[in-house]
């Protein structure tokens, strides 16, 4: 009887994004005992795992060769190898094309688990300034103006911290089109997280626009921008709400009456109760009596 092979393991593991410090002791572990790393950019992996003697067969996973390089893998683990996937620098998966790898395994039902270890985005928001709370990461930006901009304006009323993403090239473009979209900001640029040169650049959307007029960037950002703040939110919303008085005259000529009349004017403009209540009360002392409610009275 032919002997059924176990699965292999897919681990996820994080790589310093800087200084080689950072690099966990578990991650070491992991790429020490498993059977291969699938790393985006061998020439890159290379040198880490020289400098911690790790000697464990190496093979390229990147965007280019995803589709035909997954099936490899997918097979390689179904046969039983364990192998860490791991990407230039910090978590794989984020923005990156270990992403579709991870769904295959999911797909294939082969186990997949994550380590912990460095990020560039949760780095650069603890150190931002800015609300931590909750925040949407959008990765990087489109090249093409047209979409870049789409997409900042579905995110345009956000009321999270939004990080994104950027190369040195696309720097000045994307800062300009958040400008022209989103308005003037509290903006954290950072760059060169963990490294000699680390800097957080907290400023303005309009400032950080002026200041790469004139320097040139360099090292990948991470933008992390304040969300729009929900007095600014609310402030549109009530400038786009119908008044109050239209909203009670249109639900009375429906039928609505008393209580549910206000409570459904108030709920919808979210204002307090008492507030409709006393416009809907000036509203009907203006408003002249029907022979039928004279009668009534």
């Amino acid at each position: 009887m032919e002997e059924i092979k176990e699965k292999g393991t897919l681990y996820i593991c994080p790589t310093p994004i800087g200084n080689l410090g950072d690099i966990t002791l578990r991650t070491l572990e992991i790429l020490r005992s498993v059977d291969l790393i699938a790393a985006e950019d061998t020439r890159h992996s290379i040198k880490l795992l020289n400098h911690f003697e790790i000697n464990v067969p190496l093979t390229s996973y990147h965007e280019h060769n995803k589709r035909q390089k997954g099936g490899t893998l997918i097979e390689k683990l179904l046969g039983g190898m364990n192998i860490a996937l791991v990407s230039d620098a910090g978590m794989p998966a984020v923005s990156d094309p270990g992403e579709d790898l991870v769904a295959l395994c999911i797909q294939n039902d082969i186990k997949v688990v994550p380590l912990p270890g460095p990020s560039a985005l949760t780095a650069a928001l603890v150190a931002s300034g800015l609300p931590t709370g909750r925040f949407s990461f959008e990765g990087f930006l489109s090249v093409t103006k047209r979409s870049r901009a789409e997409r900042l304006d579905e995110v345009r009323d956000d009321a999270r911290t939004l990080i994104f993403y950027e190369a040195p090239h696309k720097l000045l473009a994307t800062l300009k089109d958040m400008l022209a979209v989103f308005g003037d900001r509290r903006i954290c640029l950072a760059r060169e997280i963990s490294k000699k040169y680390e800097e957080f650049c907290r400023t303005t959307l309009s400032e950080a626009v002026k200041k790469y007029e004139n320097v040139s960037p360099i090292g990948e950002f991470v933008l992390i921008v304040e969300g729009k703040s929900r007095a600014k939110l609310e402030e549109e919303r009530m400038a786009d709400a119908p008044p109050p008085e239209e909203l009670l005259k249109k639900y009375a000529a429906e039928g609505m009456r008393g209580r549910e009349l206000v409570k459904r004017v108030a709920d919808e403009l979210n204002m307090p109760k008492r507030e409709i209540y006393d416009i809907n009360l000036r509203l009907n002392e203006k408003t002249p009596k029907t022979k039928t409610e004279n009668k009534q009275e």
